[in-house]
């Protein structure tokens, strides 16, 4: 019985994949001219054509600037585009490029770019064609670099950036079935060398995935914890938007400051307190999101100050913008004072 996994996707499988973009007015599809992205565009076309009205579809491929071969994979993209009867538009990624940071620095930018041609075509959504793959590789960097169970559940189907919808929907098809459904249509794709580049943390841990199968760490059974843990987060946030509730209900205080009341914030679990913490710094704050680590040093803190039973506890720190401060049995959050410049 051949190996699904290494097989073309069938029919009935691509119109699932789409199925839920069914009314939207338009899709953004990001065709980058791999083999993911080139699959992505050619299913997405087939099963538009299957519809008398249905979402207008755009195919964008971003040129980082970074390879000379970028600007010829473009075309070869818009060559594609035609035959399927997709408009496509290429997007130049202009001005200085970052010495360090440069793989985060091209993706901000790519959907910087994205997100500013779905919002001209009247696009709702942008496609992507993250595979099970590239989730199974996500999931081991976060794992990697010590994330919370929020960043364990990798890559959500879809999500909000830059005023508009990042939609994933291969995000559970191997990257071996989008190359044997290509080989199928007879459609050749690039081959971006930057993939295997091992100065980069993504293709370092893509050469480790073969002895990481061999252990039963392949991408299907990576893929499926990363959707645990995401469901299991899931979970934990509907709890911590009750104790939010709850906490409220209990806050006679001025309601115009973020803060708990210490006896009733004190009796919530651990992972509980340090989300609604985050949620307070991240929404007073005025330097963006706060990260996890230093929550989790607060939040022990605090902690500390409560169980040492003194009546006068006090505690005053600064983080992400926000000034967190303990004082006379509550815990306030408040946005900080502007950082004052350097003088030269």
């Amino acid at each position: 019985m051949p190996d699904p996994d290494q097989s073309p996707i069938p029919v009935q499988q691509a119109k699932e994949l789409f199925a839920q973009w069914k009314t939207a007015p338009a899709l953004v599809l990001a065709v980058s001219g791999g083999p993911d992205s080139l699959a992505l565009m050619w299913l997405a076309a087939r099963w538009r054509r299957a519809f008398s009205r249905g979402p207008q579809l755009l195919a964008v491929t971003v040129d980082h600037g970074l390879r000379p071969e970028a600007a010829r994979e473009a075309r070869e993209v818009k060559r594609v585009a035609q035959a399927l009867d997709v408009p496509h538009r290429t997007l130049r990624w202009t001005g200085a490029k970052p010495s360090t940071g440069l793989p985060a620095a091209a993706r901000a930018a790519r959907y910087r770019l994205l997100a500013k041609a779905a919002r001209a075509s009247g696009a709702t959504h942008v496609l992507t064609a993250h595979t099970r793959d590239d989730q199974a590789e996500t999931l081991l960097m976060r794992m990697l670099r010590g994330s919370g169970i929020a960043g364990l559940g990798a890559m959500a189907r879809e999500t909000e950036r830059e005023g508009v919808w990042l939609a994933r929907p291969l995000l559970d098809v191997p990257k071996s079935q989008l190359v044997a459904t290509l080989a199928k249509a007879k459609i050749a794709f690039a081959d971006d060398p930057t993939n295997r580049d091992t100065r980069f943390t993504r293709p370092r841990l893509r050469a480790l995935m073969p002895a990481l199968a061999e252990e039963g760490g392949d991408s299907r059974n990576l893929a499926r914890l990363a959707t645990r843990l995401a469901r299991a987060n899931a979970a934990i946030e509907v709890l911590a938007d009750g104790a939010e509730r709850y906490l409220a209900l209990r806050d006679h205080d001025d309601v115009s400051r973020f803060g708990f009341d210490v006896t009733a914030f004190a009796g919530l679990p651990e992972e509980i307190r340090l989300r609604l913490l985050k949620r307070a710094i991240d929404r007073a704050g005025h330097e963006g999101p706060a990260e996890l680590g230093k929550v989790e040093a607060l939040l022990a803190a605090l902690d500390r100050a409560i169980a040492s039973g003194e009546r006068q506890a006090r505690l005053k720190q600064t983080l992400a913008g926000a000034t967190i401060s303990l004082a006379r049995g509550r815990i306030h959050v408040d946005p900080a004072p502007p950082r004052r410049g350097k003088h030269v």
